[in-house]
């Protein structure tokens, strides 16, 4: 199997982009998509934060990886994921199966004003969201420097010129 052929799956820290970039990726290659956090949320038949206030982290954590689990698709796909899929080696273990890892990155100002955005993000959901933010930045760092294939800077991109350098290294790669 060559890289061309493995799918491109998105890890990064939330507001990093990895959604956005993931729809503008299909719009371009015409791949198909799976986001693991939308798989998760269909499963439980709630949002994201309603799974975190009702069952709490540990449950949602269990669902993600029980749905990298399952995740087998036949040709190559596009997959996102959410920011915290990389706490679980085994998740880890699924992804480097499943297709070469782009770490989408930023500065902590930049990923924190885009988490910021939707308020919606349940590990934000406290006094001082800035200090949170950077204690989860800053313990997840290491572990996706570990897993990474590639990273690409986000912080001063547009989403079309991530997926432009996406595309770029991933042919660069060639046949592995």
């Amino acid at each position: 199997m060559n890289c061309r052929s493995k799918s491109i799956v998105l890890v990064g820290m939330m507001g990093a982009g990895k959604s956005c970039v993931g729809c503008c990726l299909q719009r371009r290659t015409k791949l198909a998509l799976l986001d693991t956090d939308e798989i998760v949320a269909s499963k439980f038949g709630i949002s994201i934060p309603e799974i975190f206030s009702k069952y709490g982290e540990q449950a949602f954590r269990e669902a993600e990886t029980q749905t990298l689990r399952e995740l087998a698709p036949a040709k190559q796909t596009i997959i996102v994921t959410g920011g915290g899929i990389v706490l679980r080696e085994e998740n880890v273990n699924f992804l480097k199966r499943l297709g070469v890892l782009f770490w989408l990155d930023g500065t902590e100002e930049t990923l924190f004003e885009r988490a910021s955005r939707s308020g919606n993000r349940p590990l934000l959901q406290r006094e001082n969201s800035a200090e949170a933010f950077a204690r989860i930045l800053q313990a997840r760092l290491p572990l996706y420097a570990k897993v990474a294939n590639i990273r690409v800077d986000t912080s001063v991109l547009t989403e079309e010129e991530v997926v432009v350098a996406i595309l770029s290294k991933l042919r660069r790669l060639g046949p592995n």
